[in-house]
Formats: C-alpha cells, sequence, structure tokens
C-alpha cells in the first residue's frame, strides 16, 4: 500500500499541541479561540480540525472532513503540474569554417526547435588549432542569432568558453 504524504503533512484533531488556534472556514469567523474550544466545534459538526499553517502565530486550523481536504489538496497539485512547462534545451553544434549548405540546415532545425517552444543552445567548437578562427565563429554566431530573430530572442551573447564559443537564444512569446 502507497504511503501519503500528505496525510502525514497535516496535523489532525489531538495531534495539534497549541494552546490557542485560528479558526478560518465558510461559517466561521477567522478569529482566535483556545484549542479545548476548537476542537469541540469540530466535534460538534462532526469534522476534523486541521491544522493548515502550522508556523503563523497563532497556528491556522480549519474545521473540515480530513479526507475531503487531503482530496482538495491532491487536486490543486495535480493542477498546479499540468501547468508546468518543462523547458528543454537543444544543441546545434558549428565549426568555424561550417559551409552554407550545412549552417541553413542548422538553421531550419534551429526553427523547428524554437517553434516547437525549445532553447536552443547553439555553439561553435574549435578543434586543435582552429581557435585561431575565433572572430570568424562569433560571426557566425551573430549571423545564426540574427537570421533567427523573429524566431528568438538573443538570452546570452556568444561567450568563449574553454574551445567552445556559445551562444542562448529562447523561443519569443507567440502574440
Amino acid at each position: 500500500m502507497k504511503k501519503d504524504s500528505l496525510k502525514e503533512q497535516y496535523r489532525v484533531n489531538g495531534q495539534i499541541r497549541v494552546k490557542e488556534v485560528r479558526l478560518v472556514g465558510d461559517d466561521i469567523e477567522s478569529e482566535v479561540y483556545p484549542i479545548e474550544q476548537a476542537l469541540k466545534m469540530a466535534e460538534d459538526r462532526e469534522l476534523d480540525l486541521v491544522e493548515i499553517s502550522p508556523k503563523a502565530k497563532p497556528p491556522v486550523c480549519r474545521i473540515i472532513d480530513f479526507s475531503k481536504f487531503v482530496y482538495q489538496q491532491k487536486k490543486r497539485q495535480k493542477e498546479q503540474k499540468a501547468k508546468q512547462v518543462k523547458v528543454t534545451v537543444k544543441e546545434i553544434r558549428f565549426g568555424p569554417q561550417t559551409d552554407d549548405h550545412d549552417y541553413n540546415f542548422k538553421l531550419k532545425h534551429a526553427i523547428s526547435f524554437l517553434e516547437g517552444g525549445d532553447k536552443v543552445k547553439a555553439f561553435v567548437f574549435f578543434k586543435g588549432r582552429s581557435i585561431v578562427f575565433k572572430e570568424q565563429g562569433e560571426v557566425l554566431l551573430l549571423r545564426f542569432a540574427n537570421d533567427l530573430e523573429e524566431y528568438a530572442k538573443v538570452e546570452q551573447l556568444p561567450v568563449l568558453e574553454g574551445k567552445r564559443m556559445i551562444i542562448q537564444l529562447s523561443p519569443k512569446k507567440k502574440s
């Protein structure tokens, strides 16, 4: 059986060990009550006293059916997870003397990556003595960024890191 971390995350009824709590809820005024009175109010309504904000002074509690509360929390977490967007970074590698055909081929790939919502990290890799062509590499990357101007914005201008010169592009927001 799977452990339910949400049930262990909140203190309920007798697990709450403070002198007074602030009660919030639909038909309850937001006031501070002694813990005994709050527990009695929950018991009268045949519901649970759930501590929703333990770090507040005094802790905030709510009178609600605990299983319903856990269900609502799980549902809220699931909705938040669905709204998250995972950003992936696609890499495109050039040599310092990349031909026009290869450049255009990689440019098409970059456009498809950016339209798919991915970031693009383009880099020129210098092998051996080709490091003397740093300027050519920088010109190539700036041309690449210029050609992708309508699809992407430059996040990071060309930077030389070891034997690689890197430029980072992120997709433009669709209007």
